[in-house]
């Protein structure tokens, strides 16, 4: 018994807290904190040096007469009211922005949702299809471009060819005013794999005993996909939105190797003519202050569009309140 009771009163001694000293404290709590700094240093210089900085940069420059070589002459608003008064492309610009946005959105998403509701069936050779899909988010996107560029080739193209089969006027696709924003469009169509595969995520989390209660309650397939599916899908179509209205207001690269802007600036979208101001422009008009001021322009109509969509969300957004 007198073993035991000194075997824990060893052990007590062994682990009880000894009090330190106030230098001893503070020499560990400066450690610490130096580590805490060390550790989140790399994330701190990365964030100043690639996000920070260049957002002070172009605010500044935005607001200058600069073209990159000599130094920033400082000219107030000039930029600004130049391209809202004087700039004979910018409003097509913008008009070419929001028609390519209101056609891409809608019809991607739909596109996405309904392939995701195909596949989400127990179809044979659901993965392969998957993988069909989903194959042109994977690949390059010049070599994508290059492929379609020659099958709206208006002489060669496949894309005239079918119409010819099929007895239908034939259409010069990107070279046409009235069609190249339209074929800019189904080209993106054919890369809606990504939107497919987050919306075959959401359908795959969708309970199967709310689709069973639905069925005994009587609701066929369509009534069930309405009243039950898609409520359970806004959360994750409000994402979609969301990332395609981004994405359709800096769309780039199809108009830059397809279009040019062309014809008659009819795809002239703003991402592409900044760069056009920046870049392409130069031996005419060196005007990267310009360019940086058409950056904000871009930066604010994204901003505010996003903003109006998560506002507007709680109209249509379903939330589960009842969960913790």
């Amino acid at each position: 018994m007198a073993t035991e009771s000194a075997t824990v009163a060893s052990v007590r001694q062994q682990h009880a807290i000894v009090p330190l000293s106030r230098r001893k404290w503070w020499r560990r709590r400066r450690r610490d904190i130096g580590a805490g700094y060390a550790f989140i240093a790399p994330a701190i210089i990365g964030f100043t040096v690639l996000v920070a900085y260049p957002i002070v940069f172009s605010a500044y420059h935005a607001f200058t007469d600069w073209n990159g070589l000599t130094p920033a002459v400082w000219s107030g608003w000039h930029n600004f009211q130049y391209l809202f008064t004087q700039d004979p492309t910018f409003w097509p610009s913008i008009k070419a922005t929001a028609i390519y946005t209101l056609l891409a959105v809608p019809s991607t998403l739909l596109v996405g949702l309904g392939l995701a509701v195909l596949l989400n069936r127990a179809l044979a050779g659901a993965r392969w299809f998957r993988t069909i899909f989903f194959l042109p988010v994977v690949l390059p996107a010049v070599a994508v471009l290059t492929l379609w560029k020659y099958l709206y080739d208006p002489q060669y193209g496949l894309a005239n060819q079918l119409l010819t089969a099929l007895h239908l006027p034939t259409s010069l696709w990107l070279g046409s005013t009235r069609m190249a924003l339209p074929s800019i469009v189904i080209i993106g169509l054919w890369g809606c794999g990504a939107t497919m595969m987050i919306f075959l995520a959401g359908l795959q989390t969708v309970p199967a005993e709310l689709h069973e209660a639905a069925r005994i309650d009587g609701a066929g397939p369509i009534r069930s996909f309405c009243h039950v599916t898609m409520p359970m899908l806004t959360p994750i179509l409000l994402l979609q939105v969301v990332l395609q209205i981004n994405q359709a207001f800096q769309a780039f690269t199809q108009v830059q190797l397809l279009t040019n802007g062309g014809p008659d600036n009819t795809t002239n979208m703003l991402m592409y003519k900044i760069y056009a101001d920046g870049f392409q422009n130069f031996s005419k008009f060196p005007q990267l202050g310009y360019a940086t001021a058409e950056v904000w322009i871009l930066f604010m109509l994204i901003l505010v569009v996003t903003a109006l969509t998560v506002r507007t969300s709680s109209l249509w957004v379903y939330a589960d309140n009842t969960r913790d």
